[in-house]
């Protein structure tokens, strides 16, 4: 390895934990595109949530005027 060169990084896929590159890697932090569409189809079923306090979905009706 030269001098000016970085280690390639690996990380473990947040979704299957296989290891994968994160340096030209278009998918990253997942190992490939499969893994990235089945965490958004988590977040979209909502298997995956931002902890806070629950909301009234009316209240953003509120904010229009």
């Amino acid at each position: 390895m030269a001098d000016n060169e970085q280690p390639t990084r690996i990380y473990p896929c947040p979704q299957c934990r296989k290891p994968s590159r994160w340096d030209d890697n278009p998918w990253r932090p997942f190992c490939s595109e499969r893994c990235k569409l089945i965490d958004l189809g988590d977040w979209a079923s909502e298997r995956h949530a931002i902890p806070g306090e629950p909301t009234d979905p009316m209240d953003d009706f509120d904010n229009l005027s």
